[in-house]
């Protein structure tokens, strides 16, 4: 099993930008997506495997974004949200923080993102924003 920590503010995965050159539309990751999926990248290379893994994958991706400004005004709120008690309901959804993760660990720890046929993912408010990802050969 590989397991890895990504530290600082979780950035979900954009919608594609698109321009024109040439008469020729262009489509590309809006630059936060792309610095972000870098630094993921940046932090998995240390944990990478010798070969690129080629047969099935199962994920589980822990996403624990800051807390609201609210609930810092409220200490029994922001530590039950802490506990896991009160959990993020808004967007940017899960599966956009999955889908930018996904594409960075491509080359890095497997061949291709289609390889993972197992996720389990969840987001969670904590003081300490972060990715926690774990990953695990199935074959």
């Amino acid at each position: 099993m590989i397991q890895f920590t990504v530290y600082g503010e979780p950035v979900a995965q954009g919608r594609p930008r698109a321009s024109t050159q040439g008469g020729f539309v262009k489509l590309y990751d809006p630059a936060k997506s792309r610095d972000y999926k870098d630094y993921v990248r940046l932090a998995a290379v240390e944990h990478a495997p010798a070969a690129l893994i080629e047969g099935p994958i199962g994920m589980a991706l822990t996403v624990y974004r800051s807390m609201p400004k609210y609930l810092s005004k409220y200490p029994k709120k922001a530590s039950a949200a802490e506990r896991g008690e009160i959990l993020p309901t808004s967007k940017p959804d899960t599966d956009n923080y999955l889908k930018g993760v996904k594409d960075a660990l491509k080359g890095v720890i497997w061949k291709d993102d289609s390889q993972v046929v197992d996720v389990f993912a969840r987001k969670r408010y904590s003081a300490r924003p972060r990715i926690e990802i774990k990953i695990k050969e199935l074959s």
